[in-house]
């Protein structure tokens, strides 16, 4: 059922693209944006691979009779784990039998440009059929993630639309391992279908574009309700690690009678753990969370948001020895603020200071809307900005739209300095979440040369032009 449209939310996602429109189908579609000029992946045998990850076609059943058919890794939702240890060689081969022109991103870790994944940083597109190795060092370690980095632009079965997507765990020499045991778990939303939103009630102004409804969500493999349960005992310390695999809704999550103890996110240690009862993830953000078990019976870990756990955006973690009806109960506080996290300190003084501010230009009724990075649109944004190895750099960025964007940066980590006017330290990341209308600035010290992708992490915002290359001189 439609329900109105709630701009602090992303139940909704606004698919726009081209660098000009075309009628089509009665609706305005956007004009297929290009990658930049480059070779692609010649087919190939994958040899003496680590790892070989196959992109394949695959139904995928997340409750009964709700069969979503999608393409995903091996064969499953989500991929195979990749357990990596820092500092080792690896070699990963993927063959692309998708039906489209794929490669895959390594989120979150530190690689030349033609290793990441990403087409405009110069990365070798695998075409249907064909296939290729990729051989890196992973590093950091930590918690990061693998997925499609393709365009979709209105096809919402393509890149992060689809199944495709895994964790990637790089791991330390020596880990402490204060916890019993692990859990990931990672969210998605499916069954997504346009919609005008001036033909809903209470929708948004009629100059606003296209939205996509979703249908469904998963916390884990199947909705909630249809999987097994997390079973735990009473007295284990578990270490969570969550993923915000959508293509574009934000999430918000809480477990009853518990609290997260959180020790990580985007996979690097917090400078301040904390203890929190609610967690707020955007797109392709990470959280690393300690939950004591020591409140017993069966529960709902799930979506603060009752239409989303109404669509399947939950599990249930059941203790030993116990049954009955899984248990939901509203979080008591639900403050979520990066400044938590974070020491109070003043961050050090850049070398050069970067405004970058983001806007939409809307497509209006029945279109697709437009991005923009300082008043223009990729590849335009081609370059960006050019920075100098070894300088600090501060990007002072401003959201002047009534949308949230979860902001990443390819191949580097940056400190969060400010969020508002809350100045802080010490938060490494690299997906920062900016709410609509608001302000935030990260540090990052350019100290790995090459092409760097700048972007939303929403899969339509990017592809509508919410892009740009920082280069180096």
């Amino acid at each position: 059922m439609l329900r109105p449209f709630d701009r602090g939310r992303r139940r909704f996602i606004r698919t726009a693209g081209g660098t000009g429109l075309a009628l089509a189908g009665g609706l305005l579609a956007p004009a297929r944006l290009t990658w930049p000029e480059q070779a692609n992946a010649q087919p190939e045998t994958p040899q003496e691979a680590d790892h070989t990850i196959r992109i394949v076609p695959v139904s995928h059943e997340i409750a009964p009779g709700k069969v979503i058919r999608t393409t995903a890794y091996n064969g499953s939702v989500p991929g195979p784990t990749l357990r990596l240890r820092e500092g080792k060689p690896v070699r990963i081969a993927v063959v692309n039998e998708s039906g489209y022109p794929n490669l895959i991103h390594w989120h979150g870790l530190f690689l030349p440009p033609e290793q990441d994944g990403a087409a405009e940083e110069g990365s070798p597109i695998i075409q249907p059929g064909g296939s290729l190795t990729y051989a890196f060092t992973p590093r950091p370690a930590g918690t990061r993630w693998y997925h499609s980095h393709a365009m979709a632009m209105t096809d919402l079965t393509k890149s992060t639309y689809s199944g495709e997507f895994g964790f990637l765990l790089v791991e330390p020499a020596a880990d402490p391992g204060r916890y019993d045991r692990e859990v990931m778990l990672a969210s998605h939303t499916w069954l997504g279908e346009w919609v005008s939103m001036q033909d809903i009630r209470k929708g948004p102004p009629p100059n606003n574009g296209l939205e996509v409804m979703y249908h469904a969500a998963t916390l884990g493999e199947r909705m909630l309700g249809h999987g097994e349960p997390i079973r735990v005992r009473e007295g284990e310390r578990v270490l969570f690690r969550i993923l915000n695999a959508n293509a574009s809704m934000g999430i918000s999550l809480a477990l009853p009678g518990h609290r997260f103890e959180v020790v990580a996110l985007d996979g690097n240690p917090v400078p301040v753990p904390a203890t929190v009862d609610v967690l707020k993830l955007d797109v392709a953000e990470r959280a690393d969370v300690i939950v004591q078990m020591n409140n017993p019976g069966v529960w709902v870990f799930g979506s603060t948001d009752d239409d989303d756990r109404q669509m399947g955006m939950g599990v249930i973690v059941e203790y030993a020895n116990r049954r009955g009806e899984p248990q939901w109960r509203e979080p008591q506080r639900g403050d979520w603020r990066y400044a938590t996290f974070a020491r109070r300190d003043v961050a050090a003084r850049p070398d050069e200071t970067i405004d970058l501010t983001f806007e939409k230009i809307p497509g209006g009724r029945g279109g697709y809307n437009r991005w923009t990075i300082n008043g223009k649109s990729w590849p335009a944004t081609n370059p960006l900005f050019t920075v100098r190895q070894g300088r600090r750099y501060r990007l002072a960025m401003t959201n002047n739209s009534g949308d949230r964007h979860p902001v990443h940066m390819h191949r580097h980590t940056f400190e969060v300095t400010k969020v508002g006017d809350a100045a802080m330290s010490g938060l490494m990341k690299d997906t920062i979440s900016m709410p609509r209308f608001s302000t935030a600035e990260i540090d990052f010290i350019a100290d790995h040369p090459g092409a760097t992708f700048f972007h939303c992490h929403h899969q339509d915002h990017m592809d509508e032009g919410f892009a740009g290359l920082i280069t180096y001189a």
